[in-house]
């Protein structure tokens, strides 16, 4: 025969202790959240300023015009670009892996070099010989909650033929 001990039920902390560390949990999640790429470079800040305060890009993108785009990716799901004017002064700083910004695309008219140069290397490249198609996917908060992925759809030319946003199965709990 097994004895039976009797067990002490788990201790909880008091509930004045609890609402406290729940306080702390969710003034240190949004402190994560809030950027303090986009709320430390103001436009008008020069090139040094904005490589003394946000560090080395990781990527960086010129444009026929003269102006370029730093990316900063971040952990998780976001990646600021700083974009930059041709007399280099910052021009914006802001999250890009949104689906605002994944909007914007234009099927039939972008190009492999067009999505680079927007939203940096993506997360996952998958090639579909048959379908003669290599898909980009970049993870995202969807709507700061839901994390999801948007696919970004080449044919052989490069040439965008179709944007899909779908669940983040590795992500989702």
């Amino acid at each position: 025969m097994i004895p039976v001990l009797p067990m002490k039920p788990a201790r909880r902390p008091p509930p004045r202790l609890a609402s406290r560390l729940l306080m702390l949990a969710a003034v240190a999640l949004a402190a994560g959240c809030a950027s303090p790429a986009s709320q430390s470079v103001a436009p008008g800040a020069s090139e040094a300023e904005l490589q003394a305060r946000l560090g080395a890009p990781r990527e960086i993108y010129q444009f026929p015009d003269g102006s370029r785009r730093w990316l900063y990716p971040a952990p998780g799901e976001t990646r600021w670009a700083a974009d930059i004017g041709p007399d280099r002064r910052v021009v914006s700083v802001r999250q890009v892996l949104s689906a605002e910004e994944f909007g914007r695309a234009r099927i039939g008219e972008w190009t492999t070099r067009d999505v680079l140069t927007r939203f940096g290397k993506p997360a996952e490249i998958s090639r579909f010989p048959r379908m003669l198609r290599e898909v980009w996917g970049y993870r995202f908060a969807q709507d700061g909650l839901e994390y999801a992925t948007m696919n970004f759809y080449f044919d052989s030319a490069g040439v965008l033929r179709l944007t899909q946003v779908i669940p983040d199965f590795l992500t989702e709990s």
